[in-house]
């Protein structure tokens, strides 16, 4: 099992996202999952629509950079793919994008950049799964899949990134032991990096 944190290892929500964030999951050999979003033709790190204060794009892969941690990009706006590729090709940095509008998919499949699709409660059907290098595996409102639902994504040579239910209020604990009986390439995003890691190494 993989642990990548969640818009970086915080410890109040101000901290969502923010360099002390990134340099914390980077001090504890996590990857992360974090958002992308244009401002003034850059790309910059902002979950909502970008203020002045926006973390740099480039400097996140920079920290990142020759660290062998992943960043799983959610993509927030239409037509970053371009100046995507042209960032991630500057930097080393393993990484693939989720969470784009059905016809932003098909241009990332298009451009051969590395995306996973969505599996969830309400997205039942995922879209593109034979182009996807891996599945976003998730459930808002509860947690609807098993063990059975994990291995058929493995079985298909797909990666798998699980959403922990801590994301979405609920108690992760009982879905962490359930994963821990699985093998293959599974991540789990969460906003408890360490509880998860000592969780996994039981």
């Amino acid at each position: 099992m993989k642990i990548i944190s969640h818009r970086g290892w915080w410890r109040h929500p101000a901290e969502k996202n923010t360099p002390e964030a990134f340099r914390r999951t980077l001090d504890g050999g996590y990857g992360t999952e974090t958002d992308v979003r244009d401002r003034a033709g850059r790309l910059v790190v902002s979950h909502d629509p970008a203020g002045d204060d926006a973390m740099a794009w480039d400097d996140l892969l920079a920290a990142f950079d020759r660290s062998g941690l992943p960043l799983a990009v959610n993509v927030k706006a239409d037509g970053l793919a371009p100046l995507l590729a042209e960032a991630f090709g500057r930097y080393d940095v393993p990484w693939f994008a989720f969470d784009m509008s059905g016809p932003e998919t098909v241009r990332y499949a298009a451009a051969g950049l590395p995306f996973y699709t969505r599996h969830s409660d309400v997205e039942p059907e995922p879209i593109l799964y034979a182009e996807a290098a891996g599945v976003w595996l998730d459930a808002f409102r509860n947690d609807w899949f098993d063990q059975d639902t994990v291995a058929r994504h493995l079985d298909a040579n797909k990666a798998v990134c699980v959403v922990s239910p801590e994301l979405h209020g609920r108690e992760p604990r009982r879905l962490w032991e359930r994963l821990a009986r699985l093998s293959g390439e599974v991540t789990l995003c969460t906003d408890l990096p360490d509880e998860a890691s000592r969780a996994f190494a039981q």
